[in-house]
């Protein structure tokens, strides 16, 4: 276990050295910088003030100082100044994180837990009735766009029922505290979860059903059968365990994909998370602050894969021992 988490450490710190050499020559790539973006907001300006801007920001040095000069305030712990909010980036990326982390968490653990029961049920009896309901009712899910099925679900629930607030992470100088703002909270992320949640649920309940599927034919299961081990027994002792090998590694894998689907439905909900940071930092050609997303965003997914790592050493310990499991 020590020798994986040391493996996984060292080949993360590769990972963010990488994003972040890669991201900032993917926006050197794109025509204009922060200061075109802020003087279209502003409705121009001359070229002394242009000038003075693009020596202000650093913008009038090369890519490679840049770069070097970013590296070597990144050792330091310093994230840069953010042009589009006017404020160190470090601290943005503070105070959106806890809302990224929340509003992801729970997607994610609504995703996991509700693909494995589905995928359980699925599983029991393959290419049966209920079978054929869950994997045609997933792949619908799995198609509808992620702006898409967040706008039907505010039309439904916010303007329709009324039962939940339409936008926001809490509803703004409320003055609650304690459980009254964790009640407020979770009422308003009731919606963008859901969202999230329910978009990536089918690739853990097709992932625990074929995997089922699978196991099924194993010779052990045989061996079970003969031994009397039959019905819920057999299927979730047996069955299920031994399936459940590739949904824990896509449970780490996912991570990513949901901070990519966040930017969207952080947008439709207005939620002041990473995903609706990036947006902002994107258009207003904030490289400091892109940067600073992207690098916190792939702690996130580094964490949650080597998390996911660890419990599959847990389940296998030839993963830690770096056998044939790995």
């Amino acid at each position: 276990m020590t020798s994986l988490l040391l493996r996984r450490l060292g080949g993360g710190l590769i990972v963010l050295v990488l994003v972040a050499i890669g991201t900032f020559l993917m926006l050197e790539s794109a025509s204009g910088d922060a200061v075109d973006a802020y003087v279209a907001g502003i409705g121009g300006a001359d070229a002394t003030r242009i000038a003075e801007l693009r020596s202000e920001w650093g913008l009038d040095q090369g890519p490679t100082h840049r770069l070097a000069a970013y590296a070597f305030a990144l050792a330091k712990g310093d994230f840069g100044w953010s042009t589009a909010f006017n404020r160190p980036v470090l601290g943005i990326l503070l105070e959106r994180l806890p809302v990224t982390l929340i509003t992801m968490g729970s997607a994610l653990a609504l995703a996991f837990l509700l693909g494995i029961l589905l995928g359980f049920l699925a599983g029991m009896r393959p290419n049966g009735w209920l079978d054929r309901v869950l994997s045609l009712g997933s792949l619908a899910l799995y198609a509808m766009p992620g702006f898409w099925l967040s706008l039907v679900l505010i039309l439904v629930f916010s303007v329709m029922l009324r039962w939940l607030p339409a936008s926001g992470f809490e509803t703004l100088a409320s003055g609650k505290t304690g459980l009254e703002r964790a009640g407020d909270i979770a009422r308003h992320l009731v919606l963008p979860v859901s969202a999230l949640g329910l978009l990536y649920m089918t690739l853990f309940l097709r992932l625990l059903r074929d995997g089922m599927e699978e196991v099924w034919h194993a010779d052990f299961i045989r061996a079970a059968r003969a031994r009397g081990v039959a019905g819920w027994r057999l299927a979730l002792n047996h069955v299920a365990r031994n399936a459940l090998a590739p949904v824990i590694t896509m449970l780490g894998l996912q991570a990513s994909f949901l901070l990519g689907g966040s930017v969207v439905v952080e947008s439709v909900f207005a939620i002041p998370g990473f995903g609706r940071l990036a947006a902002e930092a994107v258009s207003r050609r904030d490289t400091p602050l892109l940067l600073g997303v992207v690098l916190f965003s792939a702690v996130v997914v580094i964490v949650m894969n080597l998390l996911a790592d660890l419990v599959q050493a847990w389940l296998d310990p030839r993963i830690g021992a770096g056998g044939p499991a790995a």
